[in-house]
């Protein structure tokens, strides 16, 4: 898989950071937020590295596919179906994403309103 030597979520995928990772598998991790914003907030990262949305294309597909699909097991290991969660995809510095590593934040244990922001 691609890295990025300067990215923080390559080093925590490759094991150059500590984190406390709650899924993983050959393609891609799944951890807590350092600062979260929710009882429950973990983030899940493709292994292979994508600054943003725009960085992928139709040869990624099956990747991004088995990103929402580990969401989902994650989701149900923890229980969270009954009580709702929150998927987030934060695409560039306008949107709130400050690391640029494609990552998926699964949020939940708290209310959320609408619309966010």
């Amino acid at each position: 898989m691609r890295s990025d030597p300067n990215c923080i979520f390559c080093k925590i995928i490759e094991k150059k950071i500590p984190s406390k990772i709650v899924y993983e598998d050959e393609s891609v991790a799944a951890f807590e937020d350092a600062n979260p914003q929710a009882p429950v907030h973990l983030l899940i990262v493709p292994k292979k590295h994508f600054p943003d949305i725009h960085s992928m294309n139709d040869a990624d597909r099956e990747l991004i596919g088995h990103l929402f699909l580990t969401a989902k097991k994650i989701a149900d290991d923890k229980g969270l179906d009954g009580k709702g969660y929150r998927l987030v995809i934060n695409n560039g510095a306008g949107a709130g994403q400050t690391v640029f590593h494609l990552h998926l934040h699964i949020l939940s244990g708290r209310r959320f309103i609408w619309p966010p922001g």
